[in-house]
């Protein structure tokens, strides 16, 4: 389908931004007048001239923000078009040439005295930025001269372009082909497609979809190893020359958050499992396989359950299975899905897979691909989870605290994911339904806990390398990759050959240690949601100023006050316990007489 074939209610209004590309055009001349900040240099050691400074970076900034939004959107609509390809490079330059116009900015300030940054935390004036002064104190170590952080500023655009490569082949050249679809006809295949047929019954289908869609990945293996190679490089460079022990330590600490939980998750996954053995291996047992293989992984345990809701329909079910979130947060969501926030259509040459996106004084904007099936049902509760995060951050903070970690991001995402699934689990009647929704909760968990933290293992894996100096390739990063996935689904599945070159396909990788906040997003999710559900009002007044606190704090402080600690392991523990109670409760369901 073209995009010109969608009606306009089913497009997110791109309009809202600027009315047209010579609006952007327009304003894009006007920000490129507004990047030059060399008036405040030398002079941030005076309270007033760093109010000064902050305003005119806060204004510049915007700007730059809201060119980039459009151009990036324009371009995901449909990635052939190379004006908007070109649009957004321009505006990457302009984010690049803003970093390093205030390159400046924290050497100057780190090598004030302790007592006057001390001073500025105290200066009410600046009590927009006591978080972001709080956090240069600590990491004063790593910020390097004036002169050196403007040079790493600059290479801004070069480290992105690894990101570019991936995506321009993901999106725009790699041919997935067609398979047979058994009745004569042909299907040809596309990202969303791809997840459709694995999803689906007929098992030959899921083998040749498996195959062929491999296949493209495998034929580009060793470009995308170069091209991620590239990319991990680029994050060894830069955490050694900030002087980080690891990129992980880095790429943390740039979080907020301790090293420890992402090594406690790993810990955690690892200790459970066996109940993930068990779980492959009562899909083995009801599917009736001699043989299960990975493209069996997906398959309906439970026949004829499958919701298949149009779009409208779906939005319906998410609003009522969020409910208990509040009237407010329901009638914010239904405005979203009626005032051109979300772009529901898969189309030719829009990007893949579904995202949410904002900028501060704009409401938020979520992209789909929507199919009828229940994954993209969740999937819209998923989005929309982080586009409310995003609006009642903005709408409760100053633009210098709204934007909130990523690591907080994905609890919102999948609060709304859990609300949603136990909503459906507790209204429906149908026992066939409910062991089907069983079946989806599980794989919930092992694909957004488990998967995810394997995921996160191999990333650990592959910086390891790099970082003792041994270059990636195809090879290498096959070889350990198949090898957690045999740790990680255990001895009920043939490990095929194809699944070793998984991570080819996944595109968060060129956003380094982005993924384990999946996991850490359910683990907190779960705990979240089992509160709201028991404590009602007073469980949701906490979530709500949990949703409001954008980046007041540190993610794993601003989680206490949702009720979750991630420094203890009773969450860690309370996430696990639910996966191994739904496997009980789904194995007694499915092998009663």
């Amino acid at each position: 389908m073209e995009r010109n074939e969608v009606e306009s209610k089913y497009k997110w209004k791109v309009e809202d931004i600027y009315p047209s590309d010579e609006a952007w055009e327009k304003a894009y001349s006007e920000a490129e007048k507004s990047l030059n900040f060399s008036g405040y240099k030398g002079k941030l050691g005076k309270a007033e001239c760093l109010r000064d400074f902050y305003r005119a970076q806060e204004e510049a900034m915007r700007a730059v923000e809201r060119l980039y939004l459009y151009a990036h959107m324009r371009h995901d609509e449909d990635s052939r078009i190379a004006k908007y390809t070109a649009m957004q490079s321009r505006a990457m330059s302009l984010i690049v040439r803003f970093s390093s116009e205030t390159a400046f900015v924290e050497p100057e300030l780190t090598a004030l005295p302790d007592s006057v940054l001390e001073g500025y935390l105290r200066d009410s004036s600046l009590s927009d930025h006591d978080y972001a002064l709080r956090q240069l104190i600590k990491m004063k170590k790593h910020i390097l001269s004036e002169k050196e952080e403007k040079l790493l500023a600059m290479g801004g655009e070069v480290y992105s372009q690894f990101q570019n490569i991936f995506s321009m082949i993901d999106n725009a050249d790699i041919q997935l082909g067609e398979v047979e679809d058994g009745k004569g006809g042909k299907i040809a295949l596309t990202h969303g497609m791809y997840s459709v047929l694995l999803h689906g019954d007929d098992r030959d289908l899921r083998r040749r979809a498996f195959e062929r869609y491999y296949a493209a990945y495998i034929g580009l293996t060793n470009t995308i190893a170069a091209t991620y190679y590239g990319n991990v490089k680029k994050d060894v460079f830069i955490s050694r020359a900030r002087g980080y022990e690891s990129c992980l330590q880095r790429a943390l600490d740039g979080e907020d958050v301790g090293v420890c939980v992402y090594n406690n998750l790993i810990e955690a996954v690892h200790k459970n499992l066996p109940a993930m053995h068990r779980y492959i291996a009562l899909r083995k047992k009801i599917l009736k396989l001699d043989e299960q293989h990975m493209y069996d992984i997906y398959a309906p345990l439970v026949a004829d359950a499958e919701l298949k809701l149009s779009y409208e329909e779906a939005c319906d079910l998410v609003v009522k299975g969020l409910s208990p979130l509040g009237e407010d947060y329901c009638s914010l969501l239904k405005r979203g899905f009626a005032e051109g926030w979300v772009d529901v259509c898969e189309t030719s040459g829009k990007r893949s897979g579904a995202y949410s996106t904002g900028i501060f004084g704009l409401h938020p904007y979520v992209l789909l691909n929507y199919q009828k099936t229940t994954h993209d049902v969740f999937t819209i509760a998923h989005e929309m989870g982080h586009a409310l995060h995003t609006y009642h951050s903005n709408a409760k903070q100053p633009y210098a605290k709204a934007d909130y970690r990523i690591f907080v991001a994905e609890v919102a995402s999948t609060v709304n994911e859990t609300l949603l699934l136990k909503y459906i689990l507790s209204t429906t009647q149908d026992e066939n339904m409910k062991k089907y929704l069983l079946n989806y909760f599980l794989d919930t968990i092992r694909t957004t806990l488990h998967r995810q933290t394997m995921f996160a293992e191999f990333e650990s894996i592959a910086h390891g390398f790099v970082e003792a100096g041994t270059p990636l390739t195809s090879e290498n990063l096959s070889a350990e990759y198949l090898k957690l996935n045999k740790e990680y689904y255990g001895d009920a599945i043939v490990h095929d050959e194809q699944i070793a070159y998984e991570w080819s396909r996944i595109p968060h990788f060129y956003t380094s240690f982005y993924v384990y906040k999946y996991a850490t997003g359910i683990i907190s999710a779960i705990s979240i949601v089992n509160r709201i559900l028991t404590e009602g009002e007073t469980a949701v007044r906490d979530y709500m100023e949990f949703l409001s606190s954008g980046g007041t704090d540190s993610p794993v402080e601003l989680l206490k006050i949702a009720g979750v600690d991630l420094t203890k392991p009773q969450a860690f523990e309370a996430a696990m316990k639910e996966f191994e109670d739904t496997l009980a409760r789904f194995e007694e369901m499915m092998l009663k007489k």
